[in-house]
């Protein structure tokens, strides 16, 4: 069980002294948990209780009432705490009489004033006709305090006027330093004013003496009669005479005072009518006020006169009164539909709407202002949206736009790093409002500078929107009216009512935002009957990548602006939805614009090559700095913000993605094929790197050579075989850092074409080097009728197979000056090729004699001892076969001469069978 409450405490109030119905302010301590917990409020013994408000458990106002106690306690009584107590006290003062001429703040009750001035049987004289100074000599008021003269006459009052009048007190107050002479002067007059007034008495009886000696006489007569004759006898005669005399008494007074009494008739009904023309002048120049105030703007003091003249006559009997109210009705009326239009007015300001909703809540406008002014404000926001649109793409179509792209006809050699690295330059942290020169919006295309104006409208004027709605919510739009609880629980009433409309609102605004952006960038995403509407915008040439890069900043500032107001997140979720299309979408481009890029730098490449350009340089390097470029210029894209999804969770996007990425592969081994396979021509290569697969050992061919058809095969031999060990392998480690999904597929296939593409060239490259050799060792070996079956004793190698190791050599050569790590796979492919066509030679022979089986044994063996470094199990296996087919040598004689022309021979030949020394040779293998 919870303990009680404490008591409540009252430690301060504000005015702590005044008169009755004074304004005050109570505070405190434990003053109540509510307008129900407050039981009891008294202040000097009163109780205050019906016009106290209660504010906080801290705050009551409340006004003092009519207390009989000048001074006393504060105390607060409360349903929880109980009866409280009070540190501080209220003195409560008298109020200052008021004459019936005399200005001021409230109204005086005159009933009394009127009875005795229209009351012609009382000789008092009317109170705004009794001397301000009885005394007749000039008042100079003392410097007594007041609080002295009360505490000196207590229960007495300096008021002439008052029964309880003290002369001491009025001398002390008003007469403190007159001198006793002026005094005695004071007395004569008050001797003469006394004098007067007995001499008007005096007069008065002395012209109806007449009356009154007539009315004696007769009054006489008939008491005699009655004693004579009896009172049944005279009672006729008497009552006759009686009426005869009242009516001479009544005929002389009226022909005496008949003139005087009509002009103090006059001068009363004058009187008042002057007076009720000054009690009254607040309404009878309240309708001028009005207008004169409405035109000076102060509908302050418009609404607080009309709520003073709305409680004083707004049920008033009198005609005239009604008349003047009517008159203050119409012009309030008239009030009321200028507020309404200036409410409805736009653009305008949170802080007018607030003020005039006030206003017309004050007023007491029919209907509900607030929401009048929300449905205005919404609708305005939509047509700004539309003639947003509709502004941009009428100047679209009035002029050329500019996308800057790759300008073919400005460069012959435009970088394509440089266009993909643009994006770097837009300042994805910040948008294009910051200082930036406008200039940007003469080379941007107009659907960019749509959005970034479309969403700064929506950012700049839906904040006030959502603010008006909360404020109707909470019902701070009357936090100053003067019916602050009920109007703000109407308030709250309505919005739960219409709480849904607001919301369809909203949804609409981020409907059509979200649909003109579409329209402008991604038409195709519209539905048929909403591209008239939403679209209309001439689709020269897709955005590039940079530029969607932009408008998703853009948008997504602008999500960042609407969230940061607490709307709800079901409302923002069609432009997340927005943005994850806008990222897809940028992402397919950028990916498609790479693939151009390589086939642009092929077609340069290409005429590079046909117009022998000294200047042209070729690395597949430049094919890997393109895609990190594209890659870096999607990070923030790719990058998820709060609230975002990733781009890659639909699988048919994951899909789309890794089919341009292996597009983007495949144009580069193409590239790289045509590259290889241009017909011979003069191409200058001066600057033409040569080893790839080793960065510091760039060469260049002498500038007076020119590439042959085997050279260029080579050369893209060996960017294959760096594409494959480093570019491809590059590239795959930074698509899995930027989050790309299938990485393995693309590597996969991309590996799988630059293989294909590998062997083709490879088979080219063999069949244009290796064809000749092989086809010159037939007519070599039975050059000058040469016969296996008739021969000379072997003196040393043949002639056609030192010619055919000299082409071998010049095969090492040349593909050694390109490319080192091509040697052993070139040179083994060669090798084989001789071997087995040597084979087929041996084995085609139908028998050898002892020379010619020592003779071809020599050949044999000194082509395979020399090309041992380079022997596969193919050309092992062909040399065996061609030793196999010749006879085997019988003799030791024959084997030692063997020896020694086989030693003989690699010592002649030794400078050119260098190549093929394995020492030479250890440092190319991989």
């Amino acid at each position: 069980m919870s303990r009680a409450r404490q008591p409540p405490l009252v430690t301060g109030i504000s005015p702590n002294e005044g008169i009755s119905w004074t304004k005050v302010t109570i505070r405190g301590e434990n003053l109540g948990t509510g307008p129900t917990d407050l039981i009891g409020l008294t202040i000097c013994g009163h109780n205050c209780l019906l016009t106290a408000e209660w504010m906080s458990a801290s705050k009551i106002v409340c006004r003092v009432g009519q207390a009989k106690n000048d001074k006393g306690d504060i105390i607060v009584t409360t349903k929880s705490g109980g009866k409280g107590t009070s540190t501080v006290s209220f003195k409560l003062l008298k109020p200052e009489k008021i004459g019936i001429l005399d200005q001021s703040a409230v109204w005086v009750d005159e009933m009394n004033y009127y009875d005795m001035r229209t009351d012609r049987n009382k000789g008092i004289p009317p109170l705004s006709l009794r001397p301000a100074n009885p005394l007749g000599i000039e008042i100079d008021k003392g410097r007594f305090p007041q609080k002295d003269l009360e505490a000196l006459f207590p229960g007495m009052s300096a008021d002439f006027t008052s029964e309880n009048f003290s002369a001491a007190w009025y001398l002390i107050e008003n007469h403190s330093t007159t001198s006793f002479d002026q005094l005695k002067t004071a007395v004569v007059n008050l001797k003469k004013q006394a004098n007067k007034k007995n001499e008007g008495s005096l007069a008065y009886v002395k012209g109806g003496l007449s009356t009154f000696f007539e009315a004696q006489d007769a009054l006489s007569a008939i008491h005699q009669k009655l004693e004579a004759d009896g009172t049944e006898k005279v009672e006729g005669s008497m009552t006759q005479k009686l009426e005869n005399v009242l009516n001479r008494a009544s005929n002389t007074a009226d022909t005496l005072f008949q003139e005087v009494l009509g002009r103090k008739d006059k001068a009363d009904s004058t009187r008042n009518a002057l007076n009720v023309l000054q009690r009254f002048k607040f309404l009878f120049n309240l309708p001028l006020n009005i207008e004169r105030n409405i035109q000076k703007g102060d509908y302050d003091v418009v609404i607080n006169d009309y709520e003073k003249a709305k409680s004083l006559f707004g049920k008033t009997e009198v005609q005239v009164f009604k008349k003047y109210y009517a008159e203050v009705e119409t012009r309030i009326e008239a009030l009321r539909e200028l507020l309404l239009d200036k409410l409805l007015e736009t653009p305008s300001t949170l802080h007018d709407q607030k003020r005039y909703i006030r206003y017309l809540s004050d007023l007491h406008a029919p209907g509900d202002p607030a929401w009048q002014c929300i449905g205005a404000q919404h609708q305005w926001i939509l047509q700004l949206m539309h003639n947003c649109k509709e502004s941009y793409v009428k100047e679209q179509k009035g002029k050329d736009i500019f996308f800057p792209m790759l300008d073919l006809e400005s460069d012959v050699r435009p970088s394509p790093i440089g266009h993909l690295g643009q994006t770097a330059s837009l300042k994805r942290g910040s948008s294009f409002q910051s200082g930036r020169d406008d200039a940007w919006r003469y080379k941007a295309p107009q659907q960019v500078v749509f959005v970034e104006k479309l969403t700064k409208l929506v950012v700049s004027q839906l904040p006030n929107f959502w603010k008006l709605w909360i404020s109707y919510v909470n019902g701070s739009l009357f936090s100053e009216t003067a019916e602050k609880s009920g109007q703000m629980e109407r308030s709250k009433k309505n919005a739960r009512q219409r709480q849904n409309d607001f919301k369809k609102m909203i949804q609409e605004v981020m409907h059509s935002l979200v649909k003109l952006i579409r329209g402008a960038l991604l038409p195709f995403s519209l539905r048929e009957g909403e591209s008239r509407q939403y679209g209309g915008w001439e689709m020269k040439a897709e955005l590039s990548g940079q530029w969607l890069t932009h408008v998703i900043q853009t948008v997504r500032l602008s999500s960042e602006s609407l969230t940061a107001l607490e709307i709800p997140n079901d409302m923002l979720q069609i432009i997340q939805d927005l943005i994850l299309d806008l990222r897809v979408r940028c992402i397919m481009v950028t990916l498609q614009h790479t693939a151009e890029v390589f086939i642009y730098l092929c077609s340069i490449h290409l005429t590079c090559l046909s117009n022998a350009n000294k200047s042209f340089a070729f690395q597949p390097s430049q094919f890997e700095q393109c895609i990190i470029h594209s890659l870096q210029s999607l990070k923030t894209v790719l990058d998820c913000k709060p609230g975002e999804a990733s781009v890659f969770q639909q699988q048919k996007t994951q899909e789309d993605v890794c089919q341009l990425s292996i597009g983007i592969m495949q144009v580069f081994i193409d590239c790289l094929e045509q590259l290889s396979t241009k017909p011979d021509g003069d191409i200058d290569t001066a600057h033409l790197s040569v080893d790839v697969s080793s960065p510091d050992l760039f060469g260049s061919i002498h500038e007076d050579s020119s590439l042959s058809s085997e050279q260029r095969l080579l050369i893209a031999l060996s960017n294959c075989r760096y594409l494959e060990r480093h570019t491809f392998l590059n590239i795959a480690e930074h698509f899995e850092k930027h989050g790309f999904q299938g990485v393995e597929k693309i590597t996969q296939v991309s590996m799988e074409s630059l293989k294909e593409l590998d062997q083709r060239l490879f088979e080219m490259y063999i069949e244009f080097k290796a064809d000749p050799i092989v086809g010159s060792l037939e007519p070599g070996i039975y050059a000058g009728y040469f016969d296996w079956k008739d021969c000379l004793v072997p003196a040393g190698v043949r002639n056609y197979l030192k010619e055919a190791l000299v082409n071998i050599i010049a095969v090492h050569a040349e593909v050694f000056t390109i490319s080192k790590d091509l040697v052993p796979r070139v040179m083994s492919r060669v090798v084989e090729a001789v071997s087995e066509e040597l084979s087929r030679l041996m084995q085609c022979v139908s028998s050898f004699s002892k020379n010619g089986a020592l003779q071809a044994r020599l050949e044999i063996c000194a082509l395979r001892d020399t090309v041992a470094i380079y022997l596969t199990p193919e050309s092992n296996s062909s040399f065996k076969q061609a030793l196999e087919a010749l006879p085997q040598l019988s003799s030791g004689t024959d084997k030692k001469l063997l020896e020694e022309l086989l030693n003989k021979f690699k010592s002649s030949m030794h400078l050119q069978l260098t190549c093929f020394q394995a020492s030479s040779s250890a440092m190319m293998k991989t």
